[in-house]
């Protein structure tokens, strides 16, 4: 296993967070390495105006920032109602902007296409192969 790849243990790392801060009901959260094996954890910031609302992966990116750790890893997990499993979501747009700021090898949990309960780990450049910036930094990684 490459080390610091999306796996179980930062899968339930990310289901953990999202049961304690969302118990009942709707629940999800993000979970991320950084470069020395810290796991980072945050979830979505709702708000009035729709405008004004982050994603589960924010605050965790905002924390390796401040920490000035290099994220490796994330992945992002949601589920409707309580009874109902977890499911991988793949990072949105903004959040792949927000995570190839560490480079276009960060690896990110993506459903599987049979079973969105499932989840492989790939590379952000595998995710958004037509990335604009892969044109620019051909040289630099």
């Amino acid at each position: 296993m490459k080390p610091y790849q999306v796996n179980d243990q930062l899968v339930n790392a990310a289901k953990q967070q999202a049961l304690e801060r969302f118990p009942e009901g709707w629940s999800g959260a993000a979970a991320m390495y950084t470069e020395t094996g810290r796991i980072l954890t945050s979830v979505y910031v709702n708000a009035l105006n729709e405008a004004a609302c982050l994603c589960h992966e924010t605050g965790a990116i905002c924390e390796a920032h401040r920490l000035n750790e290099r994220i490796c890893a994330s992945v992002c997990v949601s589920k409707e109602e309580t009874v109902e499993p977890f499911v991988i979501l793949t990072p949105c747009g903004i959040c792949q902007e927000r995570l190839a700021y560490w480079g276009l090898d960060v690896e990110v949990g993506v459903p599987d296409k049979a079973d969105p309960t499932l989840y492989h780990s790939l590379k952000l450049r595998e995710v958004q192969p037509y990335y604009w910036r892969q044109i620019y930094s051909e040289n630099e990684e």
